[in-house]
């Protein structure tokens, strides 16, 4: 071991045992530690015992510590501390501009446990208001924790949208034929590169114009990473007259081109449509090349686009823990061509997002109906995100419940269940007679954490059977329902929304992202409940 690496041990102990709050001159001991070690040039791994001791500031049981780490890669004590921390608050603390203190204020007043649970609390603005905190603090979080993620070399397809739009641009210039291809073309919400085929003899001038960092030459690509990022970036390299061919093979399932091999002999100066036609089956776009089985398909369903979405559902205003007042964020999305908004601010047990008590919801409808006078083409609908509480209830007496529009029910608590669990508590809210639309049914967040797993047709067949749409939700971050399961959806007749989820003005934009992953789903207009105007929205959602 380095002495960097040995030295950063003790550090990571004096930050656990910190946050487990153990007596200060233990925590200080190592903490002294980690700086004289880190000062020492002599490598630590080959001192004995007593030449360890003999460095100032080393006493007996830091310097048997040390030839533990050398001797066993480990250390005891810090193993302790780490098998009973959850993995994503070691990361947390890892993080630049999180402290110890931070962390556990965001551990005990917010339970997050993770960096992907911070990225999403940040950008539903949950820590502005938090002691200590505050915008600011917020937004330089933000930054970090989006660098973070960029580091695990797997990034979700909307944080490098720009990079590759902007390295399209620059190729461009480079090459006469060329396109972003793989997973990214293919929309998938998780991807470990941005692909690109361009038409070449070979990669010199691309290596001259040294537009990516790390870069290689590995004769059929050329691999780097992105400058401004370090997201990682494959050029493949097409032959001319063959470009087609190369992207069609880097955009789809291996099985999907082995099949379309086997039906074409050459496929030279042919492009992706010639090719189909030639293999004799309909064009596959993209974001359905990686679907099993989707060669069989004699055609290819219209699928929805974001133009046919007619009204925003799930949005928060002000009221909970939105940004902006329900009138500016009703304005807004009147002014960017939809019809309708229905309003979902968090129920009242969402203590931390400013969930409205039953008071606060009769203001709510108040403010709507003004607000609706003055609309003669455009309303708000009354709705609530309500939370499904541990025993499968939604939040308020039914009293309040039927006084709603309609309302979305999802678990934002206690999220550690066996699937059993879940699944029964999903199901348990969705046969309430008040649950219009379920939303976000796993609760996972893309990179940071995985949803609670439950029986997802059994989920799905309780909706069929009780008349309850299920949300894709659209930010980016979540991207749930998986696009996986929207075909045992759709067999069964249950309606799905796509939904932004949006906690400001910008937020509404999210709804492309989830466009994206229906599509993948083979998502029609016919089954997207929110492409329909109001009244037939509501009419689609009653029981």
């Amino acid at each position: 071991m380095t002495n960097k690496e040995i030295a950063n041990a003790f550090a990571q102990l004096a930050e656990l045992m910190e946050f487990y709050e153990e007596e200060s001159y233990k925590i200080r001991s190592y903490s002294n530690a980690y700086r004289v070690l880190r000062a020492v040039d002599q490598p630590l791994s080959g001192m004995s015992l007593n030449e360890l001791k003999a460095i100032n500031g080393v006493g007996d049981a830091i310097a048997n510590k040390i030839l533990e780490l050398v001797q066993n890669g480990r250390m005891r004590l810090l193993d302790s501390y780490l098998e009973k921390t959850p993995a994503g608050i070691v990361a947390l603390l890892g993080i630049k501009g999180m402290g110890v203190k931070k962390v556990q204020q965001l551990w005990k007043d917010l339970s997050i446990e993770s960096p992907g649970e911070l990225l999403y609390a940040c950008n539903e603005n949950r820590l502005s208001e938090l002691k200590g905190f505050g915008l600011k603090t917020q937004q330089n979080l933000k930054e970090q924790i989006e660098y973070y993620f960029q580091s695990l070399e797997k990034y979700r397809w909307a944080s490098v949208e720009k990079e590759a739009d902007d390295l399209l641009d620059d190729l461009s210039d480079l090459f006469e034929k060329v396109s972003l291809s793989g997973a990214f073309k293919q929309l998938n919400p998780v991807l470990e590169a941005i692909d690109f085929v361009a038409e070449t003899d070979d990669f010199t001038k691309l290596a001259e114009a040294a537009i990516l960092n790390e870069a290689v030459d590995k004769g059929s690509s050329f691999e780097g990473r992105c400058k401004n990022s370090g997201v990682k970036i494959k050029i493949h390299k097409a032959e001319k007259g063959f470009f087609g061919e190369k992207l069609l093979q880097n955009s789809s399932s291996e099985q999907l081109f082995n099949i379309i091999k086997g039906k074409v002999s050459n496929f030279k100066d042919l492009d992706e449509k010639a090719i189909f036609e030639q293999a004799g089956l309909a064009f596959i776009p993209y974001e359905l090349r990686d679907m099993p089985g989707i060669e069989k398909m004699t055609q290819i369903p219209d699928l929805i686009k974001l133009s046919d979405i007619k009204g925003v559902i799930h949005a928060h205003s002000d009221y909970s823990d939105g940004q902006t007042t329900l009138k500016v964020l009703a304005d807004y999305v009147r002014s960017c061509g939809f019809s309708y908004l229905g309003i979902t601010d968090h129920s009242q047990s969402a203590f931390y997002a400013n969930g409205l008590k039953t008071d606060r919801v009769l203001k709510q409808w108040e403010e709507i109906e003004i607000l609706n006078k003055g609309f003669d083409d455009f309303i708000i609908l009354k709705g609530i995100e309500s939370d499904i509480k541990n025993d499968g209830e939604l939040d308020y007496e039914d009293e309040i419940l039927k006084g709603f529009d309609f309302i979305i029910a999802s678990i934002h608590s206690n999220l550690k269940m066996p699937e059993e669990k879940a699944t029964a508590r999903l199901i348990k809210a969705i046969e309430n007679p008040y649950t219009s639309m379920l939303g976000h049914p796993t609760g996972r967040l893309l990179l940071a954490r995985q949803g609670y797993p439950i029986d997802h047709k059994k989920v799905i067949d309780a909706c069929a059977a009780n008349k309850v749409a299920i949300e894709i939700n659209a930010n980016p971050l979540r991207l749930d329902l998986d696009y996986n399961f929207l075909p045992y959806a759709i067999e069964k007749g249950v309606k799905i929304s796509i939904n932004p989820d949006a906690h400001s003005k910008e937020g509404v934009h999210d709804l492309r992202y989830g466009v994206q992953v229906a599509r993948k789903g083979l998502l029609t207009v016919e089954n997207c409940i929110n492409s329909f105007d109001a009244a037939e929205f509501l009419e689609a959602l009653k029981k």
